[in-house]
């Protein structure tokens, strides 16, 4: 079956309001998932899914069959649930289980940050998801189809993240087993929390050589605001790309515990590794050294795909593990 012209999807938008209804709010929103009118109370032949995410209400066919998964972690957590997808952004390093998806079978639908418009159309989806670094597309890939934006908060991580994963369940019918595992993680969380006890951690990213630290509240900020491991130093920066250090701030802080990211080998970027960044005189004289306590996270865990399933379970592990 050959696609709609796009401007006809654009006019059948407007002319069915009930199939796609935005509604613009901020990035912190609450997610809020139902059956939509005539849903599941009919019959069991739901009509469709409204969902609250980060960029406003939408309301997707219950179960759709052809997706377009413009984020990392969301693509993971299809994948773990055996949800299957129709495109992907192109990534140049895929983890050995997710590597099926560079190939042909999966059409690709440009980067993680620019869509190709033409081809998202071309394959006329069902649902299209972004987050995070795809979040900015949200307002053209809308346009196309029904699009949902899976950010999640970062202030409030495990707790947005739930929402967040609980409404990918309740689209693709897979509420009992997300569930079962979301139910899981918090309880890791809360055993992880209370071993925290007062220790102390300053999380790190290196990249090019240079260091930048993540406070409470910012990308990382799971270890400390979610899984109590108390902040090494107050008032980092929450940006993205965190706040630029050197070893000497690192050894003045003195942590109990150094959490380390290594950014280039998470995007395949040749340079110095995290532990020959690190390996100096002033940051083998911290504590953290001295107990062997430098903590090297999983990359695509904490870098590419933070939001999967499978990486909050390993966050969780790491953390934890690091605390024995």
């Amino acid at each position: 079956m050959r696609p709609r012209p796009f401007r006809s999807r654009l006019l059948g938008a407007f002319l069915l309001p009930a199939v796609l209804t935005l509604t613009a709010c901020g990035g912190g929103a609450e997610t809020d998932v139902a059956i939509a009118a005539g849903g599941a109370a009919a019959g069991g032949a739901a009509d469709g899914v409204s969902v609250t995410h980060a960029q406003g209400s939408t309301t997707v066919p219950a179960t759709p069959e052809k997706v377009v998964v413009f984020d990392l972690g969301a693509l993971a957590t299809l994948d773990e649930l055996g949800v299957q997808v129709a495109g992907v952004p192109v990534v140049e390093n895929f983890p050995d289980r997710l590597a099926k998806y560079a190939g042909d079978g999966f059409t690709k639908v440009g980067s993680l940050f620019e869509p190709d418009y033409e081809k998202v159309n071309s394959l006329d989806p069902d649902l299209i998801v972004v987050a995070g670094r795809s979040s900015a597309a949200y307002p053209e890939l809308a346009k196309i189809a029904p699009t949902v934006d899976l950010t999640v908060d970062s202030t409030r991580f495990l707790s947005s993240f739930r929402e967040r994963t609980e409404a990918l369940g309740t689209i693709f019918g897979k509420q009992a087993e997300v569930k079962q595992r979301l139910d899981a993680i918090d309880t890791s969380a809360a055993g992880v929390k209370a071993a925290a006890g007062d220790r102390t951690g300053l999380i790190v990213l290196t990249t090019g050589g240079k260091i930048s630290a993540h406070g409470a509240g910012g990308r990382f900020g799971v270890i400390h605001d979610a899984l109590g491991v108390k902040p090494a130093a107050d008032g980092l920066s929450t940006d993205t790309h965190g706040q630029a250090i050197s070893a000497e701030f690192i050894a003045k802080t003195d942590p109990d515990l150094l959490y380390v990211v290594d950014r280039d080998s998470a995007i395949g970027e040749s340079g110095k590794a995290a532990k020959q960044v690190l390996d100096n005189k002033l940051v083998n004289g911290t504590k953290a050294a001295k107990g062997d306590k430098i903590v090297y996270l999983d990359p695509f865990t904490w870098y590419l795909a933070p939001t999967a399933l499978s990486s909050v379970e390993g966050m969780v592990k790491a953390v934890g593990d690091s605390l024995s």
